[in-house]
């Protein structure tokens, strides 16, 4: 059922096909299905990034509790965590595009509920942290599914490039959500911000109905669900990654990455405490780090169509240099700069990262490695937001900032030897035609 693709270790020659191209970046959208797929995202993430402005100042107002804060995010990301190994085996056992179907339509219409409450003036406190459980729980199956699904639109070759562009959509959303949420948060309130979530679903709903993926591997090709099977898969999924030390090395980098992207810990303080710099500035931040993150996607989409384990340990070496130089930043506009670099290779890195463990995956685990990395990350955000919330207040900013370039480095150079190693690259014959 497998052929031995491209290896997921080191090249050994230079090629045309590994050199970086400005055109391969964008390969992935000369796919129909997979273009229509792309802008469909922008709209959804942009929706949801809007949606998340609204319930968190809301529920704000309503307590006046930072903590709450805290806790919704732990409500959105915690079911990811628990529920990740579960997601990876339902998808693998599912057909994508109909579980996909399910879990939008299922978001849809969470969010407007949200809009509903809210616009009927009946919402409180409890309600938002109910839905935004339900939301969490619908979402541990559909993020791992989505991030497979681009292999059924566009194939291994075009992983990469889909990969790193999905990265573009992010990046993108955190731009047009926040500022689309404060504009109509300022004119006709949150539930407007919900109502425009739900409505964002729409339009990948409509792009699932129309379009059928074009390289769906067999082994994962619709699959009906075996009763009783459900846990055996589950642990068939843990021993296939704890027998691919690089697959668990790129696995323990994602979650280490949480620290990194979960910018809204420590970022404030260093902004504030250390830069001595207001509100105006902060934004200005989390700018620098997304216009950075914007040429890193298209760095990483336009590389080889298989990273390889050195590749993507350097890379993470690089952005671990990244954040400690940002947090040691002696003035602010060293500090700017230092987030737009970090930007930059940190999203050449994690698109890299998530790459490689797709394509070193086989087809038939594909789906439950990544519902461990989608565990990883954003799942562990719940695990390791306080800790760098912790080391921040306590310890210092500049600490609590670098603590994800710390992380990062320990584990790319215990993992590197391990990464710098030979995995079987397995692609299914359906995706090799």
């Amino acid at each position: 059922m497998t052929i031995s693709g491209a290896d997921a270790g080191v090249g050994q020659h230079e090629d045309p096909e590994r050199r970086p191209s400005l055109r391969r970046s964008f390969q992935s959208l000369e796919s129909p299905g997979y273009r229509s797929w792309f802008f469909s995202q922008v709209l959804s993430a942009s929706g949801t990034m809007t949606h998340g402005v609204a319930t968190s100042w809301l529920l704000l107002k309503l307590t006046g509790n930072g903590v709450d804060l805290g806790l919704l995010t732990a409500c959105t990301f915690l079911p990811s965590l628990v529920l990740g190994p579960y997601a990876g085996a339902l998808v693998d056992r599912l057909d994508r595009r109909k579980l996909l179907i399910v879990t939008q339509v299922l978001l849809l219409l969470l969010a407007a509920a949200s809009a509903a409450i809210i616009g009927i003036g009946v919402v409180q406190a409890w309600m938002l942290f109910v839905i935004s459980t339900l939301t969490g729980i619908v979402a541990a199956p559909d993020s791992t599914a989505r991030q497979v699904y681009v292999i059924d639109l566009v194939g291994t070759e075009r992983l990469a490039s889909a990969v790193s562009l999905y990265e573009v959509i992010l990046n993108v959303s955190r731009v047009v959500g926040p500022a689309l949420g404060g504009a109509l948060l300022a004119t006709v309130g949150a539930a407007a911000c919900c109502a425009v979530n739900a409505a964002s679903y729409l339009a990948p709903l409509l792009v699932l109905l129309l379009h059928k993926p074009a390289y769906v591997t067999r082994e994962t090709g619709g699959t009906t669900a075996r009763k009783g099977q459900t846990f055996a898969d589950i642990r068939a999924g843990a021993r296939y990654a704890r027998q691919h030390g690089p697959i668990v090395v790129c696995l323990f980098l994602a979650a280490a990455s949480g620290m990194l992207f979960s910018l809204s810990v420590s970022l404030p303080v260093l902004a504030t405490r250390t830069f001595h710099l207001g509100g105006g500035g902060y934004g200005l931040m989390m700018s620098a780090f997304g216009v950075g993150a914007l040429p890193g996607a298209l760095l990483a989409s336009a590389g080889p169509s298989h990273p390889t384990g050195r590749r993507v340990g350097g890379l993470a070496l690089a952005t671990a240099a990244a954040i400690v130089a940002t947090a040691l930043a002696p003035a602010a506009w060293l500090a700017f700069a230092g987030l737009a670099v970090t930007g930059c290779v940190s999203i050449w890195f994690i698109a890299a990262a998530n790459t490689f463990v797709q394509l070193a995956a086989d087809p038939g685990m594909r789906g439950r490695m990544m519902g461990l990395w989608t565990m990883a990350l954003p799942g562990s955000d719940p695990v390791t937001g306080p800790c760098v919330g912790w080391v921040t207040q306590y310890v210092g900013p500049r600490e609590g900032f670098g603590l994800a370039g710390l992380t990062l480095a320990v584990v790319a150079s215990v993992g590197w030897r391990t990464l710098s190693g030979r995995p079987k690259t397995a692609v299914s014959a359906v995706d090799a035609a």
